[in-house]
This record gives structure tokens, C-alpha cells and sequence, in this order.
């Protein structure tokens, strides 16, 4: 069976591709839950409508996204950490962490979206990568201390 996938489908293709796929597959798992049509001229228009639809929404997102990436730039998050001889953490900072705090800053960052590139172990200033869209990624430095004070 044809369909016309409505969003991006892993391993099967982008939106707006025409597919052959089973039966069964269209009907039960794609056209319910709206990831496809049935291909036909009146698919094919709805579909490049929601196509321009889809662009307009992603360029606002990126709008947005270029803001709050302005905003990170001047963010520094403080984590106090359990320390344990020659400075070195009890565990290590996880984005979940980084996310909590920039939450209490006001920026509301899902933790999935936080990218640290090397376990963060020590104590000192790092930067992390925070992508928040596809096209925008935005740094935020991190100063992990010691809670004993």
C-alpha cells in the first residue's frame, strides 16, 4: 500500500515521502496514529498545506530558540557537589542537574536536550551545549563547587 508520511518516521523516511508498506502497517500503526495518508491528489494538497504550515511553525521555533540562546549566553549555574580528596566529585553532574537548576534561573530546559561531552568530575568551570532546535545550540557555563563550606 502507498501512503504519504505527514511527520518523519524513523527508518521509513521524511515527511512528505510517498512509501510502499504493508497493509497492515498503514492501517493499523500509521494512519491512526497520524503519520500517514493514503496517497491521492487531494492527500498530496492537503499535504503540501501542512508542509507550509510545518515551515512557518519551525521558523518561529527558531526565532524563539535564537532568543533564549542569547539569554543562556550570559547564564552561569552554580552545582554544589559532595567533594572527596584532591578535589575529585562523589559521582558527576548529570544533565538532569543542570537542568533543575537552570529551572530555578527560570528557563524551562528539558534535561535531553543538555549535551555534555566528557563526564563532568571535577570541580571547576565547564561549558555545556544545550540544543534547542535543530539548527540552534546554545553554550552554558557551569561552576561545579564543593558543598562543604
Amino acid at each position: 500500500m502507498k501512503v504519504i508520511l505527514r511527520q518523519d518516521v524513523e527508518k521509513l523516511g521524511k515527511m512528505g515521502d510517498i512509501v510502499t508498506v504493508s497493509d497492515g502497517y498503514a492501517r493499523n500503526y500509521l494512519i491512526p496514529r497520524g503519520l500517514a495518508y493514503f496517497a491521492s491528489e487531494a492527500a498530496m494538497r492537503r499535504l503540501e498545506e501542512e508542509k507550509r504550515q510545518y515551515q512557518r511553525r519551525l521558523e518561529r521555533e527558531r526565532v524563539s530558540a535564537q532568543a533564549l540562546a542569547e539569554r543562556l549566553k550570559e547564564v552561569v549555574v552554580t552545582i554544589p557537589m559532595k567533594v572527596g580528596e584532591e578535589g575529585r566529585l562523589f559521582g558527576s553532574v548529570t544533565p538532569q542537574m543542570i537542568a533543575e537548576e537552570l529551572h530555578l534561573l527560570g528557563f524551562s530546559i528539558d534535561r535531553r536536550s543538555i549535551i555534555i561531552e566528557e563526564p563532568i568530575r571535577s570541580l571547576g568551570a565547564f561549558e555545556v551545549t544545550v540544543r534547542l532546535h535543530p539548527e540552534v545550540i546554545a553554550t552554558v557555563k557551569v561552576w561545579v563547587t564543593s558543598d562543604e563550606e
